[in-house]
């Protein structure tokens, strides 16, 4: 499997950023990296925690709708 532009546009793409400069170093020297990363790793654990917790409340209240579901018989419904 070949890696790079596979047509017109994407060939202008490459040709347009590839002298770009990327790295921009005044970034750097404002944000430390291992705060970053903490915060990132941070961040990720309370998103995780919250898609868990929100899995849980999903399950419980489809559990509390199901049982106080009352159901009736339709005159329309075929046996």
């Amino acid at each position: 499997m070949a890696v790079g532009p596979r047509d017109y546009i994407d060939q202008l793409l490459v040709k347009k950023y590839a002298d770009e400069k990327v790295d921009n170093p005044s970034i750097a020297k404002m944000v430390e990296p291992d705060k970053m990363l903490d915060a990132m790793g941070d961040f990720s654990d309370m998103r995780k925690n919250m898609m868990l917790l929100n899995n849980k409340l999903n399950s419980v209240c489809a559990a509390l709708n199901a049982k106080a579901a009352q159901y009736r018989t339709s005159r329309f419904a075929t046996a």
